[in-house]
């Protein structure tokens, strides 16, 4: 289905499970798409309604090209959309990188309205470690050489690569491609003005002591830019557990499946109880 904004950006959604099953809604990082979470969602909906979407700027999803049209707090309205148009209750969210940045402020703003979260190989602020001379540098050729020169930069660079990553590329048929997909499949104008916005965003780690729902941390033992600050939210958040998947870089879906998904499925039947 496509889902539409208020400001009338459409939004590829897929949509699984009964509509009475509690809610789960997967929300991707930057670069990513609505398929990082889909080798899962069969397992998933035999208990839940899932939900997983492609954010303004990637994938299937509308691309505006106002710079205005992107922000954290405008992803997070756009996931708050989606989660009433599909009509998710008792909703349980998982934020992947930019997209637990995102569902951090959907869940600051209005923590009533989710049932539990697991952030994944996220942030409470800016990630510690990058270079800001560098993001400039990433930031000026996606506005002024495109994509395909980034990509140049972006390979050379590889801030969020892991051993566990090139291993998938490596051996997984079609995930080159697929990876290949995602990156060509975003908007340049959403890239540099999200990105810009992450490495200069405030830190809500002192917020986060607010949350009164069950908390989980996920993160691959390889993330080197994301594991501190996963073990600084688990310990602020009252009750929040940590799960530190061996053998996983930034993304554990992909990089450690079957244990990835345990550490999902212990959260969500704990959840459930």
């Amino acid at each position: 289905m496509r889902v539409e904004t208020d400001d009338g950006v459409g939004l590829a959604t897929l949509v699984a499970g009964r509509a009475e099953a509690p809610g789960l809604l997967f929300v991707h990082g930057i670069g990513g798409a609505k398929e990082d979470f889909t080798d899962h969602v069969d397992a998933f909906a035999r208990d839940h309604r899932v939900v997983v979407f492609d954010h303004r700027g990637h994938g299937e999803s509308d691309a505006p090209d106002d710079p205005a049209a992107y922000s954290l707090d405008r992803l997070a309205a756009d996931t708050r959309v989606v989660i009433e148009s599909t009509g998710l209750h008792d909703v349980r969210v998982l934020g992947h990188s930019m997209g637990g940045m995102v569902v951090r402020r959907l869940v600051l703003a209005a923590p009533d309205d989710v049932a539990a979260v697991v952030f994944m190989d996220t942030s409470a602020g800016a990630p510690p470690g990058l270079d800001r001379e560098i993001v400039a540098l990433g930031v000026e050729v996606a506005r002024t050489e495109g994509l395909a020169v980034l990509k140049e930069l972006s390979d050379e660079l590889d801030l969020l690569g892991s051993p566990s990553y090139q291993r998938v590329l490596a051996e997984r048929p079609g995930f080159r491609q697929y990876a290949d997909y995602k990156w060509n499949a975003q908007s340049a104008v959403m890239w540099a003005r999200m990105v810009e916005e992450i490495v200069h965003q405030p830190d809500q780690l002192a917020e986060l002591a607010t949350l009164r729902i069950p908390v989980r941390g996920v993160v691959g033992d390889e993330d080197a830019t994301f594991l501190q600050p996963m073990r600084d939210i688990v310990a602020t958040v009252p009750g929040a557990e940590l799960v530190v998947v061996p053998g996983a870089g930034h993304s554990p879906q992909f990089e450690n499946p079957p244990i990835w998904q345990k550490a999902m499925e212990d959260f969500l039947a704990r959840v459930a109880r």
